[in-house]
């Protein structure tokens, strides 16, 4: 029986995306539809949430728990980059259906995207998102899409290229030593379980270090692997310029971050659409052309209080960052 997730930031969401009657929201990491379920609430009784999620699962949950909101909420199976097309080439799953007509015609004033992980798929043992109780190194969050997985990014990468992603994706300092370890190991088996995978990191950080961390030491190696099988970096950069051109006027953007590399992408993004020239400083007369198309609404990041972060530990490393579109 899976735990109820618990939707990070919440409160601070809600307030962010200024929330009115009748507002259309894209939800576009739907997840187990936690964050949505109290949208639905503030923009009743006529407005229209798209939910968003490439984990045809997490659709599924999202279906059920979002039940009573059926007839005002648009499921697509997609992922979050592809928005905008994905939108207009899908019908309205309820009641009321709609064509890709009318469909085109309705006003997004606001969307949000949480880049965390659900529960619900940390849980799931065959999905490989954690080292804790997994059965497999899967880590696709399509497990239907035609791509490689982290197992066999373990069994088939070389070397370098192990060490690169440890160390670009996870931070991970001791990615070479880890890499090369790996390499050894699987000569002798197969690398096909995150037990495997764990113990071969444990023996690294043994070997370095005599006192035990607070933070368990596969942690940044398995959201590395995560990250750079779902290509997580290149979809956020795609998205960001999609969900503001997709934004009516005065909608806003909400995002949630986990990782100081998402957390730098958005940032460094939100902070050049800000402005209305991005020419270099030495230049005395602007020759961009460049306009400034949002306005920051938080100018300091928000972060979970103690309070959540002692209720939901996941919340921990949360940075929710907002903008408007002028």
């Amino acid at each position: 029986m899976f735990k109820k997730h618990i939707p990070v930031l919440l409160q601070e969401v809600i307030e962010g995306l200024n929330l009115k009657s009748n507002y259309n929201i894209i939800d576009a990491t739907l997840g187990g539809g936690g964050h949505a379920e109290k949208i639905l609430e503030k923009t009743s009784p006529s407005g229209i949430l798209i939910g968003f999620d490439l984990d045809p699962e997490a659709i599924k949950i999202a279906k059920k728990n979002l039940n009573k909101n059926k007839n005002c909420v648009i499921f697509i199976q997609g992922n979050y980059k592809d928005i905008k097309q994905s939108f207009f080439a899908k019908g309205y799953e309820g009641s009321k259906t709609k064509t890709n007509e009318q469909l085109s015609k309705i006003s997004i004033n606001g969307i949000l995207l949480d880049l965390g992980l659900s529960l619900y798929q940390l849980q799931e043992k065959e999905r490989g998102f954690t080292f804790l109780g997994q059965q497999s190194l899967d880590m696709r969050y399509d497990r239907n899409e035609k791509k490689i997985n982290a197992e066999y990014i373990i069994n088939n990468f070389k070397e370098e290229e192990l060490a690169d992603i440890f160390y670009r994706y996870g931070e991970e300092k001791l990615s070479r030593q880890i890499a090369s370890l790996i390499i050894k190991r699987r000569a002798q088996e197969k690398i096909d379980s995150p037990e495997k995978l764990v113990k071969i990191i444990e023996l690294i950080y043994k070997s370095k270090f005599k006192n035990k961390s607070k933070k368990h030491p596969a942690t940044k190696i398995f959201q590395a692997l995560r990250i750079y099988t779902n290509e997580e970096f290149n979809n956020i950069k795609d998205f960001l310029p999609v969900a503001i051109d997709v934004l009516k006027p005065g909608g806003r953007l909400a995002v949630i971050s986990y990782h100081s590399l998402e957390d730098k992408i958005i940032k460094e993004y939100f902070k050049k659409e800000a402005r209305d020239c991005i020419c270099p400083l030495e230049l005395q007369e602007c020759r961009c052309g460049h306009r400034a198309s949002i306005k920051i609404i938080n100018r300091k990041v928000i972060v979970p209080s103690e309070e959540e972060i002692e209720n939901n530990p996941a919340s921990r490393s949360a940075k929710l960052r907002i903008v408007e579109k002028l």
